[in-house]
Formats: structure tokens, C-alpha cells, sequence
């Protein structure tokens, strides 16, 4: 369990707590580049980290995500008029560029320089993979962008969703680093391929490791008198959560807090040597157009009692709806005193005290782990998420990419 301080560290996210300033220091996802598909489309608002903030595509197709309040007054620029390479506010006419210039003030005197006086606060964006991430922290501490895998392969190689969980972002990641749910949580009665691996084998032996990136998490389950099923997932530095994903390549799973209560989950997926078929993100058939899960804490989830009988262990109907279902059901912020942790929890624990240490060492001055300054080691080779059976003996001989520190460029 942790101390109450502990989970009030790890749990906070705002811009005056330790963990948000933390967070703010990487590139996080903060919508969806088809939310603001065409250039001078229609703003949105994004609420980020606790921040109000508004995006918007100007007219050359460069991204905007500025404080959604008009310096002037304080008028929602969600309102604004996207037009001509910057939003104006309806109000008065301020006009800002997407790096928060005011470049046009109408109601003012047009010999004045009162514009030139004033800066709209607005935040660095990088588009990749259909997604807009942000940097929220200092300018004179931007970070590289990072040059993932999924980075480099073509977009048509690529698939994400997004969905909105109604708890902290922490609840989302912690499942991410825990294999022994999978037996469970995620069980089908007439169990095939890896499924029937799981069911064969409710309780995993764990090993788990600090790299230059986060945590590697593996657990290894018997498969047959020779052979282990070995299922490597990685947690990546500030909120991800990588794990294994059929046919090449895999997934990332991304907890954004919008603040201490609510989160987005991003789930991107690629493939190293195809396109991505339709049923590879079955799941966009559970989000509805706001981004909120058809199945969802308001309506239980659409629980089928005769389906759990007869079907599968919690009568919900796919992997998004019962990894919400078990993140959402202890509340918007868990109490992490009360809980009773077990040797399955053993992924958890290393995944909490990396954080907690990395929080901590940031907070007396330190710097954050895995941001990305020098570009040599702006490749990341070592992050994978498999699952495969292999023979017994050392698992890591068949995996032997996966070192702790990334090899120079």
C-alpha cells in the first residue's frame, strides 16, 4: 500500500503540484488530430493537466492550443472566429497566431503598440500518428521530440482512439503494468490462442527492471512441460503503457489526466510491415463522437449477468470496457492505504516506486527521467512489448534487443 502522502504525490497532477510540473516537462497527447482536421476549422476546447486551453488549426495547417480566455476579458475563445492564420476573439476582435502573438487588437487605436505589449499564453505542438501532443512545461526546458518506432513507420500503419475514464490517470496506468488480470478480467470461457495460455496459468511469476525509459515488466506463465509463455510490457515515462498486439508491432496506452478526476486513455497501435486492417481497432465501435465509451460507469458498464454466467468472467462486452470497469469502480481517486497487495502486485509495486522515486528526485531539483535532449540517443530500439512462447531456460536470449539503455545513434 502507499502512505497517504505518497498517493497525494503520485495523484495530483496540477500546475502548483510536484507531479504536474513533472509531467508538464514531456510531450503529452492532448486531442486528436481529426478533431481539428481542416485548417480554419471550428476551435475545440482541450482541458489538460487542470488547464483550460482551445485548439485550432490556422490556415497553413499549423496547430494552435492556447488559454482558452481571451487576454482581454476573459471570453472563451472556443467562440472565436478561426480565420485568416489566427482565432479572434468574438468579443473584441483579439486576434492571436498559434505561438499566442495578439496580432490584432480592432477596438484600440490603431497608432498604438498595446498589442505588441501582450503575450497569450500558448504551448509547443507535434503532430504524429493522428494525434496533437503539447508541451506544457518551460520553453528553456522543451525536450526533443521522441523518435519512437511507431514514429517511424507509415501512417497507414498506424490506429488510435481515445475515451474518457472517469478516475485518475493513475488507476488507468497501474492496469497497464499488471499481467495476472489478464487470467481474470479479461477471460473468455471457450478460451483460444493466448487466452487459453492465460487461463492456463492464473498466476504468473514476475520479473521487473529499471531502464533509461521506465519500467520492463515480464511475467511468465507455463505453457507445457518444455516451453513459458513470456509477455514483456513496458511502462514509458510520463503516462504510457506499452503492451503486446497481434501481427507485428504494438500497442501504446496513453492516460492523460484532463485533471485529478478524469482521464483520457489514447490507444495507438502500429504495424511494423502492413497496414492496419479494420479489425485490428475493433474498439472504436465502443466510443461514441464525445469520446465517451458506449459502455460506461453511468449504465454499469451494460452488464450482461447471463452473458458472465455462460460467456465470459464479467459479462462486459471487450478489453476497453473491462479495464474501465476496473479502474473506474474504485472511485475517481483510490485510496491506496486501504488496498492489500499481493506477489501478483509485483510489477505495480516496482511501477509505483519508479514514479515515486523520479517524482521525488524532481521535486528537490533533479531532473526528469527519459527526456529526450541529445539527439544521438533519440531512438528507442529497446522499448518492445512481445509475447511468445519460448523454450525454458533464460527468456531473454530470445529477445536480445531488449537492453536497459538505448545504444547510441
Amino acid at each position: 500500500m502507499l502512505s497517504k502522502e505518497d498517493n497525494e504525490l503520485l495523484t495530483r497532477t496540477g500546475a502548483d503540484t510536484p507531479m504536474g510540473r513533472l509531467l508538464r516537462r514531456y510531450w503529452i497527447p492532448a486531442l486528436l488530430s481529426g478533431e481539428i482536421q481542416e485548417p480554419d476549422c471550428a476551435p475545440v476546447r482541450v482541458r489538460l493537466l487542470g488547464e483550460e486551453l482551445v485548439a485550432f488549426r490556422d490556415s497553413q495547417g499549423r496547430i494552435g492550443l492556447l488559454d482558452e480566455h481571451c487576454s482581454h476579458r476573459g471570453s472563451s475563445l472556443h467562440y472565436g472566429r478561426n480565420e485568416e492564420c489566427g482565432l479572434r476573439c468574438i468579443y473584441h476582435g483579439w486576434k492571436y497566431d498559434v505561438e499566442g502573438n495578439v496580432v490584432d487588437t480592432p477596438a484600440e487605436p490603431p497608432e498604438g503598440d498595446f498589442k505588441s505589449k501582450i503575450k497569450h499564453t500558448a504551448y509547443p505542438t507535434r503532430e504524429a500518428c493522428g494525434i496533437v501532443f503539447a508541451y506544457l512545461g518551460p520553453k528553456d526546458k522543451m525536450p526533443l521530440f521522441p523518435n519512437y518506432e511507431w514514429t517511424q513507420v507509415p501512417r497507414n500503419q498506424t490506429y488510435v482512439t481515445k475515451c474518457l475514464l472517469e478516475c485518475n490517470y493513475l488507476q488507468g496506468l497501474e492496469g497497464e503494468c499488471d499481467s495476472s488480470h489478464l487470467s481474470l478480467l479479461h477471460r473468455e470461457f471457450a478460451a483460444e490462442g493466448k487466452q487459453a495460455l492465460y487461463a492456463m496459468d492464473s498466476s504468473p511469476s514476475y520479473e521487473t527492471e529499471e531502464t533509461d525509459f521506465g519500467v520492463r515488466m515480464v511475467a511468465i506463465r507455463k505453457a507445457d512441460p518444455d516451453k513459458q509463455y513470456v509477455r514483456v510490457s513496458s511502462f514509458v515515462m510520463p503516462v504510457a503503457g506499452c503492451v503486446s498486439a497481434r501481427n507485428g508491432g504494438y500497442e501504446i496506452h496513453m492516460y492523460v489526466p484532463l485533471d485529478d478526476t478524469h482521464t483520457w486513455r489514447y490507444d495507438l497501435g502500429f504495424k511494423r510491415n502492413r497496414p492496419v486492417r479494420e479489425e485490428d481497432v475493433h474498439r472504436r465501435k465502443q466510443i461514441g463522437p464525445d469520446y465517451r465509451r458506449i459502455r460506461n460507469l453511468g449504465n454499469d458498464y451494460l452488464q450482461d449477468r447471463q452473458v458472465q454466467k455462460k460467456t465470459n468472467f464479467t459479462g462486459i462486452e471487450d478489453f476497453l470496457n473491462h479495464d474501465a470497469c476496473a479502474t473506474e469502480s474504485m472511485g475517481p481517486i483510490f485510496d491506496r492505504t486501504k488496498e492489500h497487495l499481493g506477489v501478483s502486485d509485483k510489477a505495480v509495486i516496482a511501477f509505483r516506486r519508479y514514479l515515486l522515486t523520479a517524482v521525488k528526485a524532481f521535486r528537490e531539483g533533479g531532473d526528469p527521467p527519459h527526456v529526450v535532449t541529445d539527439p544521438a540517443r533519440n531512438s528507442f530500439p529497446h522499448i518492445d512489448s512481445i509475447a511468445q512462447v519460448v523454450p525454458l531456460g533464460d527468456w531473454r536470449q530470445y529477445f536480445q534487443h531488449l537492453t536497459k539503455t538505448a545504444p547510441l545513434t
